[in-house]
C-alpha cells in the first residue's frame, strides 16, 4: 500500500532553520549535534536523540509509528530559535 507521503532520499541540505547545537550550547563538539534543516524539496530533516523505544510504549492513543520511523528529541530552544525560519501553515 502506498502512503500518502514518503521521504525523498535525493534531497539535499538547504538550510538550518535555528540556530546550531553549537549557538545554543547544546554541544561540547565532541559528541551528535542536534539539527533541524530544510531540504531541497521543502521537507525537514530533524537530527536528535533516537529514543523510540524509551517512548514506544506510551505514545498518545492517536500517534503510531512505523517500522521505518523513528521518534527524536530535540532541545526546545533548537525548536523555540528555528521559529523565525517556519512559515506560517497554509489556511
Amino acid at each position: 500500500m502506498r502512503r500518502a507521503w514518503e521521504a525523498d532520499p535525493s534531497a539535499g541540505f538547504l538550510r538550518r532553520l535555528g540556530k546550531s547545537a553549537r549557538e545554543l550550547g547544546s554541544t561540547g563538539g565532541r559528541d551528535g549535534c542536534p539539527d533541524i534543516w530544510q531540504l531541497e524539496n521543502g521537507d525537514i530533516a530533524v537530527i536528535g536523540r533516537d529514543l523510540t523505544t524509551t517512548y514506544a510504549q506510551r505514545l498518545p492513543e492517536d500517534v503510531t509509528l512505523a517500522a521505518d520511523e523513528r521518534l527524536v528529541i530535540i532541545p526546545g530552544a533548537m525548536l523555540s530559535s528555528a521559529k523565525k525560519d517556519i512559515p506560517d501553515a497554509d489556511a
